[in-house]
């Protein structure tokens, strides 16, 4: 399933306003947790060369990256409301029911479905020099489901301090390089157990 991607020109009928004028709008507020979410989503996309096609909202995984599926998870110490402390980093990687947008169907049980998780965090602590759009406040960890699934079993959530003791932060920069890299090993795993990839 392929979603068509929107121009910021095109007109909203039979007004003078614009998509571009809605995305300002509504997407002004980047660092609300709502808004955050999607742009790390993006953030990763860009960094794979995978932005072709609109995002799908409610599929399985996150990105398709040839024929991996990968999932992203975000969090952040600042928020866009007042807030007396910073928030404690969490990434939600509950096993969960899933539904497949080309297929239309969900899986028969719960499971992680990505075959690799890049966890995002926004780092910056200070609210006078945080800003979302600048990659060097944000921190990449990039882990393949079996690590999960090995290390973390049903565990719904995953704090910072487990995280790092699992993988260590990369750069926006070197980000597309560790999923070529798991990509590559997991690829090498399937073909010595005899599995298609």
């Amino acid at each position: 399933m392929k979603i068509p991607k929107l121009k910021h020109s095109e007109s909203i009928m039979p007004t003078a306003f614009t998509v571009g004028s809605f995305w300002r709008w509504a997407y002004s507020d980047i660092l609300s947790n709502a808004n955050w979410g999607v742009f790390a989503e993006y953030l990763v996309a860009s960094a794979l060369g995978a932005v072709d096609h609109a995002r799908i909202e409610w599929d399985a995984f996150d990105i398709a990256y040839g024929g991996t599926k990968i999932e992203v998870k975000s969090s952040a110490y600042l928020q866009s409301w007042p807030q007396k402390r910073p928030s404690a980093i969490r990434f939600d990687i509950g096993k969960k029911l899933s539904w497949t947008a080309d297929t239309n169907e969900y899986s028969p049980r719960p499971h992680r479905p990505a075959d690799i998780y890049v966890f995002c965090l926004l780092a910056e602590k200070d609210r006078s020099r945080v800003n979302v759009l600048d990659t060097t406040q944000w921190q990449f960890y990039v882990l393949p489901r079996e690590v999960l699934d090995a290390e973390l079993g049903e565990a719904k959530t995953l704090s910072l301090k487990v995280l790092e003791g699992l993988t260590e932060p990369i750069t926006y920069q070197k980000l597309k390089l560790a999923i070529d890299e798991l990509v590559q090993n997991q690829k090498r795993s399937f073909q010595a157990d005899g599995r298609e990839t």
